[in-house]
């Protein structure tokens, strides 16, 4: 089995310096979670007004995109909510090392007129009246992230785990999954849809779906349950020297200190 390597900061790419391509280039083609869309859309942005490079980005489910890259490989950068798919990728030799890039954590988004609390929030998850939403297993790693919580609340109550993951609607990241409309936050979109009582996400994009739907409410998860998502960053083997460029300037203290505006904890920042 091949060695996947995977480090915490950024002098794996040590070896790259920041470098403006020309501009007849064709542009970096940078592949992320769909939790990164605002982030890295803005860091990509900055980059190219930097730097003169241009970037094409695509988001989505991080499942989805891995499968992509492996039948495409089209990809020079891909940034994922995980490290098991940049990890598929290193070790199938389209990548090197993975770099732990960005942290998140799973938060709650709940209707207005729901009650429900930090301290209240598994009895209402298993209140079959109340319908909890989730993004896909295996193809989002919002989906993954969920079952984990899951598999936590059965430790608090026997039985939990079976009937959160029986009760739980599969309602984004998936292949099937109805996309919100353009301009909308997905996870906004869903709940102002009425399609779940209460959905488990990422902490940040509770925060981008209560900017679009004030009334939501934000519940934090118990210590018991928490889950925290570490995000990981591969290059492709193969990748110009601007696609290092750029991933030098994710990793550095402008990029990160633009992922903590938009929520995500920076393992390079102090």
């Amino acid at each position: 089995m091949k060695l996947v390597k995977r480090v915490l900061l950024p002098m794996v790419l040590s070896g790259t310096a920041l470098s403006a391509p020309a501009l007849a280039d064709a542009p970096v083609s940078l592949y992320a979670a769909g939790s990164l869309k605002q982030a890295l859309g803005e860091v990509a942005q900055q980059y190219q007004s930097q730097s003169g490079a241009n970037v094409g980005t695509k988001f989505g489910p991080s499942g989805l995109l891995r499968k992509e890259i492996e039948s495409t490989n089209q990809a020079d950068l891909f940034a994922s909510a995980n490290l098991a798919h940049p990890d598929k990728l290193a070790a199938a030799g389209w990548g090197r090392s993975v770099v732990l890039f960005a942290r998140n954590q799973l938060c709650a988004i709940a209707q207005p007129e729901l009650s429900v609390s930090t301290d209240t929030l598994l009895p209402v998850m298993l209140d079959p009246k109340v319908r909890v939403g989730t993004s896909t297993p295996k193809a989002d790693p919002s989906g993954d992230y969920a079952w984990e919580l899951f598999r936590k609340a059965d430790a608090q109550q026997s039985g939990a785990y079976q009937t959160l993951s029986d009760k739980a609607l599969k309602l984004t990241g998936g292949p099937d999954s109805e996309p919100a409309p353009k301009g909308k936050n997905q996870y906004g979109w869903v709940m102002a849809e009425k399609r779940a009582d209460l959905f488990i996400t990422y902490c940040t994009n509770a925060v981008l779906a209560q900017k679009q739907e004030p009334q939501l409410q934000i519940v934090q998860v118990p210590s018991e349950l928490a889950v925290g998502a570490s995000y990981g960053l591969v290059v492709n083997k193969d990748a110009r020297p601007q696609a290092w460029d750029l991933a030098m300037f994710i990793l550095s203290e402008q990029g990160q200190s633009i992922l903590n505006r938009y929520g995500f904890v920076s393992p390079t920042l102090r």
